[in-house]
């Protein structure tokens, strides 16, 4: 019988150890201010990056509407779940049996969530799982009871990554990183932490990865922001795995679409660190 003081976990299945999950951050969404009115446009780039981040040897693959500022706070449109759920679809059969994941932006779960399971997507990620984070849209305040909920009426076994203290947010003073990383552990039951820089593209500190190792010991932990091929060693040494866009899309800058060669340098920084 399973022991509730034990909450069951849920993890993708991973084909090496610290795995490294390569970001399609799609263009602009219908609705959204910069849509261009090419739904096709869209599902062809993701296609595309979803390719070649797959051709270049990542373990995953995370979907995001990372195009579409300024975002909803929390609910996105009906147009934006639809035009997730369509990329998504794309995506996976481009990936085959690779875990994909999928984080509407800025803070809809309940979105992330129903875009998993009509696509069969292995993980969401939710930017304020626990606690409330202030952001560029206001504050944002975690809804793990509605989104843990929602996800066993669904009957879902994707997992759910919640950062600690999200990137482009601030905490409340006086609430700290080991504290913030277990209350999503221990009370938000997350099945895996995220700790960013403080921006997009921004570096991890590797520091704030030992805070949230610390807070919850017990935790898989995931660098989120900021990797480099110079930085996949030590970021390694601190995480269980890294969530990559910037270092491997064209000039290094977020939403430019996914690079061959800048993929390539990152995953031979990343084997030989395995093989090391």
């Amino acid at each position: 019988m399973h022991d509730p003081l034990e909450p069951t976990r849920f993890r993708p299945e991973w084909r090496t150890d610290h795995p490294v999950v390569g970001m399609v951050h799609l263009l602009p969404l219908p609705g959204a201010p910069p849509w261009s009115g090419d739904l096709q446009a869209v599902l062809r780039r993701a296609r595309e990056d979803a390719r070649i981040l797959v051709d270049g040897g990542v373990d995953g693959v995370l979907v995001e509407n990372f195009l579409d500022a300024p975002f909803h706070p929390e609910g996105v449109p009906p147009e934006t779940v639809a035009a997730m759920t369509r990329a998504v679809l794309e995506v996976r059969e481009i990936t085959g049996e690779l875990p994909v994941g999928v984080n509407v932006l800025r803070n809809d779960a309940h979105a992330a969530l129903a875009v998993a399971a009509a696509t069969g997507a292995s993980f969401i990620r939710v930017n304020v799982h626990t606690g409330t984070m202030w952001t560029d849209q206001g504050p944002l305040v975690g809804r793990a009871h509605r989104t843990l909920r929602q996800r066993a009426a669904l009957s879902l076994t994707c997992a759910v990554w919640a950062d600690v203290h999200v990137k482009h947010a601030a905490p409340y003073p006086g609430v700290t990183l080991e504290e913030s990383a277990r209350d999503a552990w221990e009370r938000g039951l997350a099945d895996a932490l995220v700790v960013s820089g403080m921006r997009t593209g921004e570096a991890t500190d590797p520091e704030r990865a030992r805070a949230v190792r610390a807070g919850a010991p017990g935790a898989e932990v995931w660098v989120g922001s900021g990797a480099l091929p110079e930085s996949v060693a030590d970021l390694l040494e601190v995480s269980d795995g890294i969530i990559v866009g910037s270092a491997l899309e064209r000039g290094g800058r977020a939403g430019a679409g996914v690079d061959s060669q800048r993929v390539g340098r990152f995953m031979e920084a990343v084997h030989s660190h395995r093989s090391s």
